[in-house]
C-alpha cells in the first residue's frame, strides 16, 4: 500500500472498526500500518521542533521572563505589538491600535495569545490532539507573519520562522504524527475511537476520513494557499520573486515620520508624528524642530536643548506604550509612537507663516516636513 493510499483508505477501516467484534485488532493494524508508520517517524521531529517553538513563545512569558507580561515591566509585550503596528497588514494595524486604547481587552488578549502557544507546543511535543494543535499553530503563524512580518530580521518572531511554521503545520494537519505520541496511547487503551470521526481529524495517530480524491485536493489547497501566502507576502515586503529586491512599503531600516495636523494655535506651534518605519531595536532622536516660510526661512527653531527642556504637557501621547519623550539630547520616539507636539513660541510670527512647513530633523539628518493647515 503506498503512504497516499495509506493515508485515505479509512473508510474500510472505519466501518471494520464499528462492526468487527476485535476492534482492538482493527487499530492495532492501523497503527502498525508500514507505511503509515513510517512517514509517522519521519513527522517526528517536525512535530517536537515546532511544539518547542511554541513552547518556548509561551514558556518565556509565564516562566522565564515573566516581565514580558508585566504591565509595568520594561519588556511588556504591549511594547511589541506597537512596534508591529506600522506595517501589520489586512487591517491588524487598527486591531492593534484599538487594544492599545482599551488596556481591558488588550491584557486578556495578550494572556490568551500566550496561553494558547503554550498549550500549542505542550501538545504538538506531547503529540496529543496532534492535528487540532497544528491547526492552532498554523493561526498562529499566519498572525505573526502578517503583523510582524515587515520586521524581518530585527524581529524574533519574524518572517523565517512563521514561514516555516506554516509548513510544518501543514505536514502535521495532513498526516498527524504518531510516533511516540499521547494519540497512540489514546487508541491503543481505547481502540473504538478508530471508528470516531472526531478522533481522526483531530488527533494523530491514524489517516484522515477522506477517500483518496479528498485527500489529495485537501493537501493541494493547504499547499497552494499556503505557497501563495508565503510567497506572495515574501514579494510584497521585499521583492525578489518577480521584482527587484526592495526595503518593502514599511522600511525595518530607514526610519520615517508622518506629520500631519500642523497649526499654530495662540503661542505655540503643533503637529502630529507618528513614527511608522525604522527600526525597533532602537529609538529615534529629534534633534531639531523648524518653522520655515516658502523660501526656507527659519520663522521658528527649537534646538536639541529646547526640545529636550519641553515639558511632559507639551507632548501628548495617544498610546501609553511606546512614546514620544523629551529626552537628554531633544525627543526620543520608539517604533509606532503617535504624538501631537506642541512647541511653544516666543512671540507672533508674520501673516507670511499661513504658507510655512513645519519640519523635524532626527540625529542622522533626516528631515520630515509639513505644511501648516490653518494660522491663526
Amino acid at each position: 500500500m503506498t503512504f497516499g493510499g495509506s493515508a485515505m483508505t479509512t473508510s474500510a477501516s472505519v466501518a471494520a472498526a464499528t462492526e468487527h467484534p476485535t476492534r482492538r485488532s482493527v487499530s492495532i493494524e492501523a497503527l502498525d500500518e508500514t507505511n503509515w508508520r513510517g512517514a509517522a517517524l519521519g513527522l517526528l521531529t517536525v512535530r517536537v521542533v515546532e511544539g518547542f517553538i511554541y513552547w518556548g513563545g509561551g514558556s518565556r512569558r509565564f516562566i522565564y521572563d515573566p516581565e514580558k507580561l508585566d504591565p509595568s515591566g520594561h519588556e511588556w509585550m504591549a511594547n511589541k505589538l506597537q512596534d508591529a503596528m506600522p506595517g501589520a497588514l489586512f487591517g491588524t494595524d487598527q486591531i492593534i491600535a484599538f487594544m492599545l486604547r482599551h488596556f481591558d481587552i488588550l491584557y486578556p488578549a495578550i494572556i490568551l495569545f500566550s496561553v494558547g502557544e503554550l498549550l500549542a507546543g505542550i501538545m504538538l511535543i506531547a503529540g496529543f490532539m496532534t492535528r487540532i494543535a497544528a491547526v492552532g499553530a498554523l493561526g498562529f503563524s499566519v498572525l505573526l507573519m502578517v503583523m510582524f512580518g515587515w520586521i524581518g530580521a530585527v524581529c524574533l518572531e519574524g518572517w523565517t520562522m512563521a514561514a516555516c511554521n506554516i509548513a510544518m503545520s501543514c505536514a502535521l494537519m495532513l498526516n498527524g504524527s504518531s510516533a511516540y505520541s499521547l494519540d497512540n496511547l489514546l487508541l491503543r487503551h481505547h481502540p473504538q475511537l478508530a471508528a470516531r470521526g472526531w478522533f481522526r481529524w483531530n488527533s494523530g495517530s491514524l489517516p484522515l476520513p477522506l477517500s483518496e480524491r479528498g485527500y489529495h485536493g485537501l493537501a493541494v489547497s493547504l499547499f497552494l494557499i499556503a505557497t501563495i501566502f508565503i510567497v506572495g507576502l515574501y514579494s510584497h515586503y521585499r521583492g525578489a520573486v518577480l521584482t527587484p529586491f526592495h526595503p518593502g512599503p514599511v522600511s525595518p531600516s530607514v526610519t520615517h515620520f508622518s506629520l500631519d495636523g500642523a497649526t499654530i494655535n495662540g503661542n505655540a506651534v503643533k503637529v502630529r508624528a507618528y513614527l511608522d518605519a525604522g527600526t525597533p531595536e532602537a529609538p529615534v532622536y529629534i534633534v531639531e524642530a523648524k518653522l520655515e516660510d516658502g523660501s526656507g526661512k527659519a520663522l521658528a527653531q527649537w534646538d536639541a536643548a529646547a526640545l529636550a527642556a519641553l515639558s511632559r504637557d507639551h507632548i501628548e501621547n495617544e498610546f501609553a506604550y511606546n512614546q514620544i519623550i523629551p529626552g537628554p539630547h531633544g525627543l526620543v520616539a520608539r517604533m509606532g509612537a503617535k504624538a501631537v507636539i506642541r512647541l511653544p513660541l516666543e512671540s507672533a510670527l508674520p501673516p507670511a507663516s499661513q504658507n510655512a512647513t513645519i519640519r523635524l530633523t532626527t540625529v542622522d539628518g533626516r528631515n520630515f516636513a509639513v505644511k501648516l493647515e490653518t494660522s491663526q
